[in-house]
């Protein structure tokens, strides 16, 4: 049985710009909760260093150990105690997650492209210590993040917003989404 929350889900490559949405998102007021924060908190219970490596291998043995919707699934409890009626979840990366969100929720799925060449930009200039500072790590990365299902979601997505611009431009272009997928 579905609950009255509303999920909207945001998907997107590395460096696509699916934080930046996040951000948006709170400017309005509503609860973000990332996938990606499930994973790092996990790298860190286990005292590995957030590197692009570890924190990818973290991902796939998680969901290898406890399915495909393990990431997902240990964010439930999180959405469940959320005091928003509408909850933003940055990161989904695969159908298993998307279903599990929608066999619970009313989902919505926003899905941000941007180049490679525009992503790899980004992720330099940003600089996270899970971001790539190679090219090979880079599409490492890409193809890892594929495998996992990320493509499936983006060709799915309800609404798709391309950001090659600037990042006040992708927060208005997600706003108006959110409109219209009536999260405001």
């Amino acid at each position: 049985m579905q609950s009255k929350r509303k999920v909207i889900a945001i998907s997107g490559m590395p460096g696509a710009g699916k934080g930046v949405a996040a951000d948006a998102a709170r400017q309005l007021g509503l609860n973000v909760l990332a996938l990606g924060d499930v994973i790092r908190e996990e790298t860190e219970r286990r005292g590995l260093e957030p590197t692009p490596k570890n924190m990818g291998a973290v991902m796939l043995q998680v969901r290898a150990d406890e399915g495909q919707d393990a990431v997902v699934r240990r964010l439930l409890p999180k959405i469940e105690a959320s005091p928003s009626a509408t909850v933003i979840v940055e990161g989904v990366r695969s159908l298993y997650e998307f279903n599990v969100l929608r066999s619970k929720y009313e989902v919505a799925t926003v899905a941000i492209h941007a180049s490679p060449k525009t992503r790899f930009q980004r992720l330099l200039a940003r600089n996270r210590s899970d971001d790539p500072k190679n090219a090979d790590t880079f599409k490492e990365r890409d193809t890892r993040e594929l495998n996992v299902g990320l493509c499936q979601v983006i060709a799915l997505a309800d609404v798709l917003l391309v950001n090659e611009g600037s990042i006040e431009e992708l927060k208005s272009t997600f706003k108006e989404a959110l409109g219209k997928l009536n999260a405001q």
